[in-house]
């Protein structure tokens, strides 16, 4: 795998867990598998074998890449973590969402539903809150997650957020601007993985 010339080892992807998603959803969730093992990024991921996460896990696995899952035992018989791939059971979705983002430099955002939202908007309540500057990428086919970014602009025209905000994140069209964009935002703050802030208090 490449040496590392970048502030970004690992990353996480929060994405959908249906396996009734967009095919076209489920083939960029693998292309990303194979770019996150080619350009050697470490993946953490929510830990279970189905939708989006289980093609981007099971790609990058294929790939020869570097895989972890996070799953809590209540989800292990509805979600199937993936073999062959290292996996932490932990008892609660607070503590899976805080290993995560402990082990993690960076955020890639799939497509995804409710869960996905959720894991989302708390991520960028803590950069809100200056609790991190790890960046986060949206990949949003055909305009997948605008309604989202409709509402943060609404908030801001409504001054209950700073326009600054929006400099918090970044989305793109392809799969393969994904991790260029994600390393653009990383060398831009200048944080290195072991500097950034992850003490968050529940």
């Amino acid at each position: 795998m490449p040496a590392k010339s970048r502030p970004v080892d690992s990353v996480c992807v929060y994405c959908g867990s249906s396996n009734a998603a967009d095919p076209e959803f489920l083939t960029a969730a693998t292309r990303l598998g194979e770019l996150l093992a080619a350009e050697g990024v470490r993946l953490i991921y929510g830990g279970g074998g189905v939708g989006l996460m289980g093609a981007t896990a099971r790609a990058a696995r294929d790939a020869g890449g570097e895989v972890l899952g996070v799953i809590p035992d209540f989800l292990r018989a509805r979600e199937r973590p993936v073999e062959n791939v290292e996996t932490i059971v932990v008892r609660t979705m607070h503590e899976r969402k805080m290993m995560m983002f402990d082990r993690s430099d960076g955020f890639i955002v799939l497509p995804g539903g409710i869960g996905t939202l959720e894991e989302i908007i708390e991520l960028l309540s803590w950069r809100r809150l200056d609790l991190h500057t790890k960046p986060t990428v949206f990949y949003n086919p055909r305009g997948f997650w605008d309604p989202l970014f409709h509402l943060f602009d609404h908030i801001i025209s409504e001054q209950l957020m700073p326009p600054e905000f929006n400099d918090c994140w970044r989305a793109v069209d392809k799969v393969e601007d994904i991790l260029p964009a994600m390393f653009d935002m990383a060398k831009r703050t200048g944080e290195k993985p072991e500097e950034a802030i992850t003490t968050i208090v529940a």
